[in-house]
């Protein structure tokens, strides 16, 4: 598998990955503001794109490094792992690649909106279990999705040293 900073060639790659969740998620293949907020991670550089050499992709990543006033506080604005690869540990080195892409600094907060407890996307997707296994913590309700479903924010908290990475926005 190989992790790079992903270019506008690749949105349909991401128009891909969002066809397969879109059951849980609401329109986003056909929906001109989810077009928008990829362009702008992909001009940007905070989209990321999983792949293994072939013509599917494994998972996709879209990340905002947003600075706080006492600490850092990045959100993680999209990340979905294909239907055939859900469970290969493909979700994890996209967050990890991502940290150590665009958190330079420590302590920083990671923040993502992830689906509430009823949301029926919320054990079927495996998101929640998957963000707890990673040492996040379930916050406050979050505005509810366009797909009407309820949502939740999810921390966790990075100390410790930075890992070496390339700088905010590096290309690939």
């Amino acid at each position: 598998m190989r992790i790079r900073e992903a270019r506008e060639r690749d949105m349909e790659a991401f128009l891909r990955l969002a066809a397969q969740v879109e059951q849980w998620f609401g329109p986003m293949v056909a929906e001109p503001g989810f077009h928008r907020a990829l362009r702008t991670h992909l001009t940007r550089g905070t989209a990321l794109l999983a792949e293994d050499g072939g013509s599917a992709p494994l998972g996709g990543l879209l990340f905002d490094p947003v600075r706080g006033t006492e600490s850092p506080a990045h959100h993680l604005d999209w990340l979905v792992v294909s239907a055939a690869a859900r469970g290969t540990g493909v979700g994890s080195a996209l967050l990890d690649a991502a940290v150590a892409r665009f958190v330079p600094e420590r302590p920083a907060v990671l923040e993502v909106v992830t689906f509430g407890a009823d949301h029926p996307g919320a054990v079927s997707s495996g998101a929640r279990v998957f963000y707890e296994r990673l040492g996040f913590t379930a916050g406050e309700p979050a505005a509810r999705g366009p797909e009407g479903g309820s949502r939740q924010v999810y921390r966790r908290t990075l100390t410790g040293p930075a890992p070496a990475g390339r700088p905010m926005g590096a290309g690939a």
